[in-house]
């Protein structure tokens, strides 16, 4: 039988040592980046990310926009918590050994088993497989912190794993419940359980915070978001390619290609604009930007739809008027860029004009919904042009200071 050996690396190496003592990892190593397995892990959560967007793109295409958006927010929720956890988990207490590569491979079998159940849940309000996609995902990560809680001395290290992994279990179990639920009841109960899901690291970490690293945890966030966002560019070209087939419609078609183009290139670089692991320094400022991102990722990916939506309108294929299949694209790409302005890029701009960029460009692309058949690259132009007006700013020097403010 193997016996754990000491720590005298981190997680990243070729091939997994067979047993390792899991203790936290030091918050000061230098160098820390997204492991091999890690970004395997965000690769097989595309396939959930892409049957939720999916299931939107059809009730927003038979004019069911509402309850289109309230079925992917919850079913875009499971996604998100469950790469979350496994995210958190992995910056603090990654020991890259063979159990732990197992444990991961599971929570991936999950995933996928969740995504199997994405179109029930959505349709059907039957989310039978999907809870049992989340049970098998769970199940590995309570394993995986009763594991950290063993390894740990007795004290708040192992007293915070313990909380993590008696949160999991409880709030696995409302999921469980849920199904014996009254089907019209589950939408109001999940909003419960979802409170529940939250507070657990709210709990957990009062008297406590796990090791978790600022630059590898903003890394881990930013490689996500590039895969929604990749996401929503297959989605879009998928979409204008089916069209291409079916219809001669290149005319109505580029206008939406380019605009598109032109939101995602504008969200990927007002994203990666700032140094957002300078903020991390504590549970303070990570809890609301680790929460904050369910409205971006699911914004980004939300945006993939819309394109999908507006191609369909304009080849007649979608039941709904110009404006309704414009504002699928504008609303969600304003709400990424309003989001991220709120989370992190407001915290470094300088004065008033760098302040109210992103939130101006967030309205001018909403106004771009009344735009008619040419809503989307209008919205395009005013995404690329807020960030011109964001990267022209930011080139300016620092005002100097007048006599009177040197003496304050």
């Amino acid at each position: 039988m193997s016996t754990p050996v000491p720590d005298k690396g981190h997680a990243g190496h070729h091939h997994a040592t067979p047993l390792r003592r899991m203790t936290a990892r030091s918050r000061e190593e230098g160098d820390r980046r997204a492991t091999p397995l890690e970004l395997f892990f965000d690769l097989c959560f595309v396939v959930a990310v892409a049957q939720a967007g999916a299931q939107l793109v059809h009730a927003v295409a038979e004019d069911h926009a509402g309850t289109g958006v309230v079925g992917y927010l919850y079913v875009f929720f499971g996604v998100w918590w469950a790469w979350m956890n496994f995210t958190w988990f992995a910056s603090a207490y990654d020991c890259d050994d063979v159990p732990y590569r197992i444990a991961t491979f599971i929570q991936i079998s999950g995933v996928l088993i969740y995504a199997a159940g994405v179109p029930r849940a959505f349709v059907d309000n039957d989310w039978t497989i999907a809870v049992v996609g989340y049970l098998v995902m769970r199940v590995a990560q309570t394993g995986q912190w009763l594991r950290a809680a063993a390894s740990e001395p007795p004290g708040p290290a192992r007293r915070t794993a313990v909380v993590y992994a008696v949160g999991l279990v409880l709030c696995q179990a409302a999921w469980v419940a849920l199904l014996a639920a009254p089907e019209d009841s589950r939408r109001w109960l999940f909003l419960i359980v979802v409170v529940g899901e939250l507070l657990v690291p709210v709990i957990a970490e009062r008297d406590h915070q796990t090791t978790w690293h600022p630059q590898h945890i903003v890394e881990r966030y930013g490689l996500f978001t590039l895969i929604v966002l990749g996401e929503t560019m297959h989605a879009a070209t998928t979409a204008v390619q089916s069209a291409l087939d079916e219809n001669d419609a290149l005319g109505e078609l580029l206008p939406i290609a380019a605009g598109g183009l032109l939101i995602v290139f504008a969200a990927w670089w007002i994203y990666f604009a700032v140094p957002a692991h300078e903020r991390l320094v504590s549970n303070r400022q990570a809890f609301p930007w680790g929460y904050g991102h369910l409205l971006i990722f699911a914004s980004a990916a939300a945006v993939g739809a819309g394109l999908e939506v507006a191609v369909e309108q304009a080849v007649g294929k979608a039941h709904l008027p110009a404006t309704a299949a414009a504002a699928a694209v504008t609303i969600p790409a304003a709400a990424f860029f309003l989001t991220v302005w709120l989370l992190h890029a407001r915290h470094f701009k300088r004065g008033t004009a760098q302040q109210l960029t992103l939130p101006a460009g967030a309205l001018a692309v909403l106004l771009c919904t009344f735009a008619g058949h040419w809503a989307v690259f209008t919205a395009g132009l005013a995404a690329a042009a807020t960030v011109a007006v964001g990267v022209t700013l930011a080139a300016r020097p620092p005002r100097p200071a007048i006599a009177g403010e040197q003496l304050r």
